[in-house]
């Protein structure tokens, strides 16, 4: 599981049904700045959210084949899933840089 913020919607022209009840998000990891260290260069990664996440939203995201565990016995296809809302994080200093 990942931390990554929220920076956008994806709007589908036309929805596959096993996507239904949901909305995808644009999201960039954000997980090694948190903890000091230079952002490097990544991808944007778009997520399945079906928890209401804004932008701006700190989200916990879990990807590859547990992303669609949630979901068993039915299979959706995706990639990334928003597996929690992060409301509050709070980081030691005295843990940074060890």
């Amino acid at each position: 599981m990942y931390l990554y913020r929220v920076i956008g919607t994806v709007t589908l022209n036309r929805v596959h049904p096993l996507l239904m009840g949901g909305t995808l998000k644009l999201s960039e990891p954000i997980g090694e700045t948190l903890i000091g260290h230079p952002p490097a260069e990544v991808d944007s990664v778009v997520v399945w959210d079906d928890f209401g996440a804004s932008e701006g939203s700190i989200i916990a995201v879990s990807d590859g084949a547990e992303a669609a565990q949630p979901f068993r016995p039915q299979l959706k296809p995706i990639d990334a899933y928003n597996s929690a809302l992060i409301d509050e994080l709070h980081i030691h200093p005295e843990l940074l840089d060890q």
